[in-house]
């Protein structure tokens, strides 16, 4: 079942980035998504989402370690 809009040399659109940003960070990215980012894909949208999953991910790490610290405290 291939998809016609990977094949048409149309570029991803926001949510496969975004898609494909996460998939990439827990290792878990499709050899097809990742052909399709490599050809159609601009470098730099990914390194930007990247960047905003990185912050977004260490911000939620440091709410879930004061979350835990505040409720062991009290």
């Amino acid at each position: 079942m291939d998809n016609s809009s990977d094949s048409n040399g149309k570029p991803p659109t926001f949510w496969q980035m975004v898609q494909s940003v996460m998939a990439a960070a827990f290792g878990v990215q499709s050899g097809k998504n990742r052909a399709r980012d490599f050809t159609h894909g601009k470098p730099s949208h990914f390194v930007i989402l990247g960047i905003i999953f990185t912050m977004i991910f260490a911000l939620t790490l440091f709410g879930i370690v004061q979350l835990v610290l505040h409720l062991a405290v009290t």
